[in-house]
């Protein structure tokens, strides 16, 4: 069985370059109302950049919990 956030991770690899993301879309696409669980998973990327956390913003747009690092 897959964990949460590589489901998280496979999705966000689907998110085109040049484009962003919410986490509440990304939560609403996995059908779960996790919107934090989604963020924890990002902010635990082990994969970036690959996986492109980074495209991943608030709902109202803003840049929100990202951890450079």
């Amino acid at each position: 069985m897959i964990s949460f956030n590589e489901r998280c991770y496979a999705l966000l690899r689907t998110v085109p370059k040049g484009k962003v993301t919410t986490y509440k879309a990304l939560a609403h696409a996995l059908n779960t109302k996790a919107y934090r669980a989604v963020g924890n998973a990002m902010n635990k990327n082990p994969y970036a950049p690959k996986v492109p956390c980074h495209r991943v913003v608030g709902s109202d747009g803003s840049l929100v919990g990202f951890a450079s690092g």
